[in-house]
């Protein structure tokens, strides 16, 4: 931990840690972090996970937002539980950031794609608007990029992605296997990128892919 954090230093760059398997403690990994450095697997649940025995988000946390420390998501293959994530929305804690990481061994389920992840967000209870800004506008900012991306304001870069709000009867699973059953889910429509339109799946093929 302290040659990274020498790395990010002297880069002058954020360093961005995630939260595992102990060791180290979760909460001694937030005392090193400083303004602008990055917490991920936030709402992943025990071991080393944020909340207290009482179901009460560690104070390490609550410390590290009030120094400015980013909190991501990162759902991945085991960092989503359904229950931490209740808990800290209950609190008035949400995200910053809302991430997907999808890998080799996440892509085929639980995270499977970051629509998916959104509206899993969506369903616990995040508005929408903070759904969307967490994917769109903080994260550029995060990445010192705000002034292309993560909005549509003129002369930023027009990487579009359209996404549709339906209401219905959705199942989403977290890490740990546990089901939840919501009433809305983002679809993807379409993409724009460099000026080139890709129309995504039929939200059959969507729903068809993740059963």
């Amino acid at each position: 931990m302290h040659l990274a954090m020498r790395a990010a230093e002297e880069l002058r760059k954020p360093l961005m840690v995630h939260i595992g398997k102990p060791p180290p403690d979760s909460r001694q990994i937030l005392s090193f972090l400083r303004e602008g450095d990055i917490i991920t697997h936030a709402f992943r649940g025990n071991p080393n996970g944020l909340l207290d025995e009482k179901g009460y988000i560690a104070p390490e946390l609550i410390e590290a937002r009030k120094r400015g420390v980013i909190v991501d998501l990162g759902h991945g293959m085991g960092s989503l539980s359904f229950h931490v994530a209740e808990k800290m929305m209950e609190q008035g804690f949400f995200c910053d950031t809302i991430s997907s990481d999808v890998h080799a061994l996440s892509a085929g389920g639980p995270a499977f794609d970051l629509p998916t992840t959104m509206s899993k967000m969506l369903n616990l209870g995040m508005p929408l608007s903070e759904v969307v800004r967490a994917t769109t506008y903080k994260p550029a900012l995060v990445l010192a990029e705000e002034d292309q991306i993560g909005h549509l304001q003129p002369g930023s870069i027009a990487d579009i992605a359209v996404l549709e709000l339906r209401q219905g009867k959705f199942e989403f699973y977290d890490g740990f296997e546990h089901k939840m059953v919501g009433n809305k889910r983002l679809f993807p429509i379409l993409t724009c990128k460099e000026g080139k339109v890709f129309k995504a799946l039929s939200s059959d093929s969507v729903m068809a892919s993740q059963n």
